[in-house]
């Protein structure tokens, strides 16, 4: 788990997510406001996240919605864009997510210097967004045509929005993941965004994954992360971090102040 903390500075980093308003070319996108004001609310989320004490922060198109399994284009330049422009301000190690398009998140990483990306890279899925079908294959690939390959790739290998064609447990997908794909680290979801993973669900995928850092990727909390982190090596955090808990909602910093002095608590009694 060395490279946790070459990285995050920490051995159980918690990331905080930094969600862009819709981008252009997306049903809900503000023509009037433009990009100027994607970039004020992501430097505002960015800064709050930052004063709170996370450890790393991630970018994604998460107002995106109705959300595609192949990024346009505009979206993917919007969001190189943004990143651009608020890069200086950036005062902690960085990752992308472009939903649901890894190979997409692999370019706009190696474009801006993201340090890892997130996303659904395996599986076959019956999904709101119709059927889908990863490649990771293709995807590890081009991540070294573009350069990228001491990007981290973290594997959410429960799709949200979705359910697995298979009949795999998630602990025999987990090890069959962390055999063939190669994945950096393997993210634990709830069924949607802000839901919950129960924590023997993380304890059996890392009981059968073991060396392969795990983290969970929904419904941390500030009464629930100290328990999580017993179990999981970090935690990705967007829903609890809003104001209200409401996912669309802009970073309530006192809340996501709360919640890193839970988890930096517990990484001092360990």
């Amino acid at each position: 788990m060395t490279w946790l903390r070459d990285m995050f500075g920490t051995d159980k980093p918690i990331i905080g997510m930094v969600h862009f308003p819709a981008l252009p070319g997306t049903p809900m996108y503000d023509e009037h406001g433009g990009m100027d004001a994607i970039v004020a609310s992501a430097h505002a989320d960015l800064e709050a996240l930052q004063e709170a004490g996370v450890d790393a922060v991630m970018f994604c198109n998460e107002n995106d919605r109705p959300y595609t399994l192949a990024a346009d284009p505009a979206v993917v330049a919007a969001m190189g864009a943004a990143i651009g422009r608020l890069r200086a301000k950036v005062r902690v190690p960085f990752g992308v997510d472009v939903l649901w398009d890894p190979r997409a998140a692999v370019a706009l990483a190696a474009a801006t210097g993201a340090r890892f990306v997130r996303e659904i890279f395996t599986g076959t899925y019956d999904s709101d967004m119709g059927h889908w079908n990863t490649q990771v294959g293709e995807v590890a690939r081009y991540r070294r045509l573009v350069g990228a390959r001491d990007v981290r790739l973290f594997y959410n290998i429960q799709a949200e929005f979705a359910s697995p064609l298979g009949q795999r447990s998630v602990a025999d997908l987990a090890r069959s993941v962390a055999m063939s794909s190669v994945p950096d680290a393997l993210c634990v979801s709830g069924s949607m965004t802000g839901e919950s993973v129960p924590l023997e669900l993380i304890e059996r995928v890392k009981a059968a994954v073991k060396d392969v850092p795990v983290f969970a990727n929904t419904g941390v909390n500030d009464a629930n992360v100290a328990d999580i982190l017993a179990q999981a090596d970090g935690a990705i955090v967007g829903t609890f971090f809003k104001k209200g808990g409401i996912t669309w909602n802009p970073v309530d910093q006192s809340r996501a102040t709360r919640l890193v002095r839970a988890a930096h608590g517990h990484a001092m009694e360990h």
